[in-house]
């Protein structure tokens, strides 16, 4: 009898521990900024069967994006770097309008806003 209550209540704290991530990680989701939701979309959007490597862009054989591919996520990498107070002309000068150069930056501004997202939610509890 013993085991059955330890083995439930292991149970019952895993199933909170799951519950408490997952509320977490809504938490997250629903505190991101119009254009942190965007950038999100751009680079979901790669995986919708027209934005998938072609196999021409497969047979290169490199990590990185093709320009087709890169095309889809600068309006919305701009979009974020501009909502930090970056202005045209500064993300201009930065970037050289280097379609990589710009996705980088703007995934790096996702990471720390993301960051600072998760630690706000942490001293809020």
């Amino acid at each position: 009898m013993r085991k059955h209550f330890l083995l439930a209540a292991f149970a019952l704290l895993i199933l909170t521990s799951c519950s408490n991530e997952s509320s977490a990680v809504s938490m997250v989701e629903s505190m991101k900024t119009p254009q942190m939701e965007n950038f999100d979309k751009a680079f979901k959007s790669l995986g919708d069967p027209q934005n998938r490597p072609t196999e021409e862009e497969r047979k290169r054989n490199t990590s990185e994006l093709s320009d087709r591919r890169k095309a889809l996520l600068v309006p919305a990498s701009k979009e974020l770097i501009l909502s930090t107070g970056v202005t045209e002309s500064e993300l201009t000068r930065k970037t050289g309008d280097d379609m990589s150069q710009i996705i980088v930056w703007a995934t790096q501004i996702y990471m720390q806003k993301s960051d600072e997202i998760r630690k706000n939610i942490k001293s809020d509890k």
